[in-house]
């Protein structure tokens, strides 16, 4: 339960307040938090802090909080988000959702996490990544590790009937592809130069 303090303010534990600063303000370590917020302390009652932050009491949080509860809230903003740019004009004929899927690898330090074993001397993971182009929001996100192929991220998705995935040469896989099309789903994506294929048809353009 929040306490009142004497500057009137509405106060809450510093391991809660202090996460949503720490995200608006682009802090890159529990140190780095810790550092601005003692440059800040004067200030601390007014930003709904009840006590100086401790890089430990973050660090006791970190390793007791259930990760879930952030994901979980995330995904509620996200929702909230999308409905707000449901209408923006993409520049484009269709007005089917776009998304476009991606990856990115985030390198690691091996000697602080062994668990990301990415290459002999680097540890890494992975950020799979589906963006809604109407606002860029991304309605998926899924961390492996670095070594997952970028294709194994199509049988983490849940295909949207009508909707198109713009993908790279790394998602060109013709059984998962298959799943989407059976889905009502649309694809483009970028051909590998050994594809083996034929055009069957063309469009009329304007």
């Amino acid at each position: 339960m929040a306490a009142t303090g004497a500057c009137g303010h509405s106060l809450a534990p510093s391991n809660t307040a202090s996460w949503p600063f720490a995200q608006l303000t682009y802090r890159e370590s529990l140190r780095d938090i810790e550092a601005c917020l003692t440059a800040q302390a004067n200030k601390l009652c007014h930003m709904g802090l009840r006590e100086p932050v401790r890089r430990s009491t973050l660090a006791d949080a970190n390793e007791s909080r259930d990760w879930r509860i952030y994901a979980d809230f995330a995904q509620r903003l996200i929702d909230q988000a999308r409905k707000l740019y449901a209408q923006d004009d993409l520049g484009l004929e269709p007005s089917n959702t776009v998304y476009a899927l991606d990856s990115t690898t985030i390198e690691l330090c091996l000697s602080v996490f062994p668990w990301a074993h990415f290459r002999s001397t680097k540890a890494a993971v992975k950020m799979h990544t589906l963006l809604d182009l109407r606002g860029s929001i991304p309605s998926f996100i899924h961390v492996s590790d670095g070594k997952l192929h970028d294709v194994h991220a199509l049988d983490l998705l849940i295909p949207e009937a009508g909707a198109i995935y713009v993908m790279d040469r790394g998602y060109v896989d013709f059984a998962r592809l298959h799943v989407l099309h059976l889905a009502g789903s649309f694809f483009v994506t970028r051909a590998r130069a050994n594809l083996d294929a034929h055009r069957v048809y063309s469009a009329p353009t304007h």
